[in-house]
């Protein structure tokens, strides 16, 4: 073979193989937009069932208006986050503050009996699982898609190519902390 066939085999080969790690980028960064669309439906689904779980026990809790308030605009705040981080850090807040409203709700029996607290608080539960399984599967796709583009020979050219490291959907500072727990007497 000559040496202008050996060129424009190598040409080729280079070629292919540009298409290759290009290609390879945009399947995993639609399998990471398709996991962040399925977090996104789960989260949806969370913020549509508390506003349903507020009113069923804005009767019962009158006295309670802090914690319902606490929610209400956490859930506000979570509605209007953007993106993975930002994402992360509100739904962290809300579920605090959803947590805080069931540990209320436990205080009180008639709530505790009540059909459609208890139908709410099953739904919001299995919604929180699916959230959960969501970001785990997120997260995977996150760590290969970021992975792929930092190993040689896709390093030198991602970037270039237009694509970006994505963002972890991360728990908040306040959802990593350790819990307390006193089980001494009193």
């Amino acid at each position: 073979m000559s040496a202008a066939g050996w060129l424009v085999t190598l040409a080729v080969a280079a070629a292919a193989a540009l298409v290759w790690l290009y290609n390879g980028l945009v399947r995993l960064r639609n399998h990471v937009l398709s996991a962040w669309s399925q977090i996104d439906v789960q989260l949806k689904r969370r913020h549509d069932l508390i506003p349903n779980l507020v009113a069923a026990v804005r009767g019962y809790l009158q006295h309670e208006q802090d914690v319902l308030t606490r929610v209400t605009e956490a859930r506000t705040r979570a509605v209007a986050a953007s993106g993975a981080g930002e994402a992360g850090a509100a739904e962290g807040e809300l579920g605090r503050a959803v947590g805080r409203l069931l540990a209320v709700i436990e205080a009180y029996p008639d709530l505790k009996a009540n059909a459609n607290v208890l139908a709410l608080q099953e739904e919001l539960i299995t919604t929180e699982n699916r959230i959960g399984f969501a970001r785990q599967l997120y997260n995977d796709l996150v760590a290969r898609y970021n992975t792929r583009q930092q190993v040689f020979p896709v390093n030198l050219l991602a970037r270039s190519l237009g694509f970006a490291p994505a963002d972890f959907f991360q728990a908040d500072a306040a959802e990593r902390a350790v819990p307390a727990v006193d089980l001494g007497r009193r």
